[in-house]
């Protein structure tokens, strides 16, 4: 049984409603029904929230949720653990939860709902500082089974340390997700290595052995330096920055 069929199922019970009026409540048979508390049935997020509503489940459940409003419902640090080694839950018998007058308490509740779910549809993303310490986290969609093309695991967040790319509409505090990338990418804003410093720097390939590192901080500057010299990092693919 997954967490979300078990969720349904336990508060069906608890409100004494058989999985035939819940079904009719909802607009979907009575062995759907059934399929989805067996966890043996994939079911969509608005269908999910849905048949929660029906049953008077106290959470968000209302309409348009994205996928940062679903992954606030659930504690991540506290679930981290289980999702790679969930722990077994005890069964319940219905005449139990029947009999039972004693309200659920909503601890745990919210965190189980989606965490089915969450675990191959977001992946808690490190922001990493200037020297590469992880400083805090973003969660960040994955679609299939990739973000922005590259592994879930290669993939981080920069702190810009500095407004050296502010030319380019990079400012200091602004979080840049970059992909692995060990060679340079035509056009492109990467993260490397260079003269024993940590650089954010625009790549113009000059040829096979030189690129153009342009930076704009007050004014373009832009230098000419070997392949060989400088050890890329990743490539940045989008920028996130708070509105003052």
């Amino acid at each position: 049984m997954s967490r979300l069929g078990d969720l349904i199922r336990t508060e069906r019970i608890r409100q004494k409603m058989t999985t035939k009026q819940v079904a009719k409540k909802c607009g979907v048979s009575e062995s759907y029904l059934q399929a989805v508390e067996a966890g043996t049935r994939i079911i969509a997020d608005d269908q999910a929230r849905r048949i929660l509503k029906s049953i008077g489940l106290k959470q968000q459940n209302e309409a348009e949720f994205t996928l940062d409003d679903i992954a606030a419902t659930v504690d991540l640090v506290q679930v981290q653990p289980r999702m790679v080694a969930p722990a077994a839950k005890p069964k319940i018998k219905e005449a139990e939860l029947v009999a039972s007058t004693e309200e659920p308490k909503e601890e745990g509740i919210a965190g189980s709902v989606w965490l089915d779910a969450l675990q191959s549809v977001l992946k808690r993303v490190p922001v990493m500082n200037a020297v590469m310490k992880p400083v805090s986290y973003q969660l960040v969609p994955i679609e299939n089974g990739r973000i922005e093309g590259a592994n879930p695991d290669k993939v981080f967040y920069y702190l810009v340390p500095d407004d050296s790319m502010r030319g380019f509409r990079i400012h200091r505090g602004d979080l840049v997700l970059t992909v692995p990338a060990q060679s340079p990418v035509d056009g492109s804003i990467m993260l490397m290595n260079y003269n024993q410093h940590r650089y954010l720097r625009k790549v113009k390939i000059l040829d096979d052995q030189r690129v153009l590192l342009q930076s704009y901080d007050r004014e373009y500057e832009a230098e000419t330096v070997f392949i060989h010299d400088i050890g890329f990092l990743s490539r940045c693919v989008k920028v996130t920055f708070e509105l003052s």
